[in-house]
């Protein structure tokens, strides 16, 4: 099993939520895909280093249909120097019927290792096929504090922990798990594959496989897929309910 099919994104839409890779992720399976399109349905910082081509439209199916260049990337707007626009979930379920396979960022992070979901948020359109709720390894032993983690308040309220308490890889399963965590707002058809990132040493991943049981054990999960996505071979294990 290689990184694609461990995560279910070789067919349909493929969309990833949380924090701690979901870039380098879309990255890496956009490299590994023949002839991806990398979409969002949130604000998306500047990617135009790991795809062929950017277009800029407000119709983005036709784009998909008349470009050659994969992988392609498809936005509605530049809203600033560093960041494109995303598309409302319904348009991006419209380039997924006319086109697969499709990458989509639906949610933000600013650059934490661990987040839980807003009201407003993740924008999940409603044919995604997979959903890839992603944390990182790396926030085991941490304390719950801005730092590190988005939406600190939330992520207490889902693990019973109070801010500036050190984070347990239960903490973590508990969010990945959580249907007001990483499985907020996910179709009902959909399939959930939980992502633990940032697995770069043994010791990290004996607490990737720690959080991975725990996630099996709280939620109706295939398995549990640990990576490195910034290496050259990214699967790291991949743990099964």
């Amino acid at each position: 099993m290689d990184i694609v099919d461990a995560l279910s994104a070789r067919r349909g839409s493929t969309c990833v939520v949380g924090a701690g890779g979901k870039k380098t992720t879309m990255a890496a399976l956009a490299a590994r895909l023949d002839r991806a399109v990398v979409t969002a349905t949130v604000r998306i910082p500047i990617f135009d280093s790991w795809v062929e081509r950017v277009v800029v439209t407000d119709d983005p199916v036709s784009a998909v249909e008349s470009a050659e260049e994969r992988p392609l990337g498809v936005v509605p707007e530049r809203e600033r120097s560093d960041r494109y626009r995303g598309y409302d979930p319904a348009t991006v379920d419209a380039i997924r019927e006319a086109h697969d396979p499709v990458l989509v960022k639906a949610d933000g992070a600013r650059m934490r290792e661990f987040k839980a979901p807003s009201d407003r948020e993740p924008r999940i359109p409603s044919k995604a096929d997979t959903v890839v709720p992603i944390a990182s390894a790396h926030v085991v032993g941490e304390p719950l504090d801005e730092e590190r983690v988005h939406r600190v308040e939330r992520v207490a309220a889902l693990t019973g922990r109070d801010p500036g308490e050190r984070l347990r890889p239960e903490d973590v399963a508990a969010v990945l798990a959580s249907e007001a965590g990483g499985r907020k707002d996910v179709p009902g058809d959909a399939t959930v594959v939980p992502l633990v990132n940032k697995v770069d040493d043994e010791d990290l991943a004996a607490t990737a496989r720690e959080i991975a049981d725990e996630v099996l054990a709280r939620a109706p999960v295939p398995r549990v897929v640990l990576a490195e996505m910034r290496a050259e071979n990214p699967l790291v294990d991949v743990v099964e309910g």
